[in-house]
């Protein structure tokens, strides 16, 4: 079982040719208030509103807690993208909302700064993420929803191979407004045509 707490191990979970992804711990407060800090205004009109507190330790040490959560429950998997030459973080990309039984999906979420945007670290990232979820946890389908004017992201997404689903109405609250979102999917390409019978009859 994963931690992220108290002796956590900083060994990446999945490496890529420049980047690689590990959790988070506790040592990582600086940087990452650092970074968000940093690109706040290039974060912030595609993010829920930041609360006043947000770069806070205090506020850190809670968002840890949350993710261990989500790990031992195996519901979420949250990652830091690091590069792996000098090991300076670059952004987040999370695997949340696992579901299980006839579904055995999950959501995709990331986030880069400002400094590192533009540069294929966030497309390795995510192409890291789709393998763990694929591979490791054997998951069968991929969602990523994003606001229809963030261009980068939807770029992102279909270069990544997500398929544009349609269009979910005030589907999230961004920067403090209700707005709509594209739905993507990507499924997984090692499970053939009758793996959903498959999983009906196991989880009967």
């Amino acid at each position: 079982m994963f931690s992220i707490i108290s002796g956590a191990t900083a060994d990446p979970v999945t490496r890529g040719k420049t980047v690689q992804l590990r959790f988070p711990h506790a040592s990582d407060y600086a940087a990452w208030a650092r970074l968000r800090a940093a690109s706040s205004e290039f974060l912030q009109p595609w993010e829920p509103r930041w609360p006043s507190d947000d770069l806070t330790r205090d506020s850190y040490r809670k968002r840890l807690k949350r993710y261990n959560q989500e790990i031992k429950a195996q519901t979420g998997f949250p990652f830091f993208i690091e590069r792996r030459s000098d090991k300076a973080l670059l952004g987040g990309i999370s695997l949340g909302h696992v579901r299980r039984g006839v579904s055995q999906s999950g959501q995709i979420g990331y986030w880069i700064g400002k400094d590192f945007a533009g540069q294929g670290h966030m497309r390795e990232g995510l192409e890291l993420l789709c393998n763990f979820a694929f591979s490791s946890l054997n998951l069968h389908r991929l969602e990523a929803a994003c606001v229809p004017s963030n261009e980068r992201s939807i770029g992102l997404l279909e270069k990544a191979g997500f398929e544009r689903e349609g269009h979910l109405r005030s589907y999230l609250k961004i920067n403090g407004n209700w707005q709509d979102h594209i739905l993507y999917s990507r499924i997984n390409p090692f499970h053939g045509a009758d793996f959903g019978s498959r999983t009906d009859k196991r989880d009967a």
